[in-house]
């Protein structure tokens, strides 16, 4: 009885260890994902729940055509001013973006519950300390990561839909007696006026709320992007702590060589196999919805830049402010999955393969060799992560976009 209950205590512990494991790779990317609708549930969820996820699913899509359709209306029919134009122009894009980032999302659910059950696994499956030790620095990485993409984002959100209203406040009609609230995002005519209480404050408050919705889109793309990204680099560095042992072996390995040899090559093949396959749908989903979301949040700086030059020769400080710190969210933003195509792409398999060819495989009997040179042709091949298949996710097109964008902000300066 005593044997029994201890192994109970062990089993309740280790179970505890891996669910606080697990969360500390996945809880924030759960907690932004959960509240709008695309965290994927499990296949054994009630009727009720499913039902309610639609819900949320209906009134988040909702919400970003509220956002969209009456200022494209309002684009289309009403502004004649082209600089009012490309102001607006900004807003709607990122709208759009968000909207086919939400629908991918969701489209793309199963690939996203397989990447989470991946990691799942990989937590269960972990014993040596060593390891475990390596997948929890990676996903606290990971957790950094996150923070730092969701503070940006949401500081853009504050300043353009909480620091410009407080700045403007209320402003006068031209053609009636009434003060109103000026829209974020203008309505056209055609479809109501807004500029009447209460239906003023209520529109705008709408406003408001989708525009924390598309932020915590943008951030749930980031946050999913940098888990998966984060969690194969870690596998990846257990991969290279395997070849460490690889000769001598280890206690949580087998005694036969070949053992050891073919579980260095299941893992290496899974590891390939989640970024080449699983993570790169989700690297066409939720890394800028593929190239198109690049080029035009490329094309969304551009138009923040000009925008933010034309403030300050205005002496708007609150704007300026404003479309300078959605500058730097953006240009965070690609940064931020850049920086994750060259840390799983470059930096860690260079490492795998360079780790490969450092093992002491010449002191393998010589049939055992040949099975090795199989690993280091695997670890040497370039992985190279992309966005839509047409552009490299990595820190040299970063520097390119930053470059064209500063060229092209040298050429509005000179013009204006």
């Amino acid at each position: 009885m005593k044997k029994l209950t201890t192994n109970r205590v062990s089993s309740f512990a280790t179970d505890h260890e891996y669910k606080r494991n697990l969360n500390l790779s996945v809880q924030w990317s759960r907690w932004i994902l959960k509240p709008i609708g695309v965290w994927p549930h499990s296949a054994s969820i009630s009727p009720t729940e499913k039902y309610f996820y639609w819900l949320i699913n209906v009134i988040c899509y909702s919400l970003l055509t509220y956002l969209l359709l009456p200022c494209s209306l309002y684009v289309v029919l009403e502004v004649k001013d082209v600089y009012n134009r490309i102001k607006l122009f900004g807003p709607l894009s990122f709208c759009v973006m968000a909207i086919l980032k939400y629908h991918l999302l969701i489209l793309h659910e199963d690939d996203i519950r397989e990447c989470i059950d991946r990691i799942e696994r990989d937590w269960k499956n972990i014993t040596f300390v060593k390891d475990k030790e390596i997948m929890i620095t990676n996903a606290n990485f990971g957790r950094r990561l996150i923070v730092i993409c969701t503070f940006f984002m949401y500081s853009g959100f504050a300043f353009y839909y909480i620091a410009i209203p407080i700045s403007v406040g209320k402003v006068t009609a031209v053609d009636v007696n009434l003060t109103f609230i000026p829209m974020l995002y203008p309505f056209s005519r055609f479809m109501m006026d807004t500029r009447v209480s209460p239906s003023n404050e209520i529109l705008f408050s709408f406003q408001v709320l989708a525009g924390a919705l598309m932020h915590s889109i943008t951030s749930a793309a980031c946050s999913l992007a940098a888990v998966l990204a984060v969690h194969a680099c870690g596998q990846m560095e257990v991969l290279m702590n395997w070849l460490k042992h690889l000769i001598e072996g280890r206690s949580d390995m087998s005694n036969c060589v070949e053992r050891r040899i073919a579980e260095i090559v299941n893992q290496h093949v899974r590891i390939l196999k989640c970024i080449f396959g699983t993570y790169r749908k989700d690297t066409s989903t939720g890394v800028l919805c593929g190239i198109l979301r690049r080029h035009v949040k490329h094309m969304s700086s551009r138009i923040l830049r000009h925008h933010g030059t034309h403030e300050w020769s205005s002496n708007h400080l609150t704007n300026a402010v404003t479309y300078f710190i959605l500058l730097v969210s953006l240009t965070f933003n690609i940064f931020i999955f850049c920086y994750i195509g060259e840390l799983v792409a470059e930096q860690q398999c260079k490492k795998v393969g360079k780790m490969s060819y450092m093992v002491d495989w010449y002191r393998l009997p010589e049939n055992k060799k040949l099975s090795f040179v199989l690993i280091i042709a695997m670890a040497n091949s370039s992985i190279k992560l992309t966005a839509g298949n047409m552009a490299e996710l990595c820190l040299t097109t970063f520097g390119d976009v930053i470059k064209t964008a500063v060229a092209f902000l040298n050429v509005l300066r000179t013009l204006t």
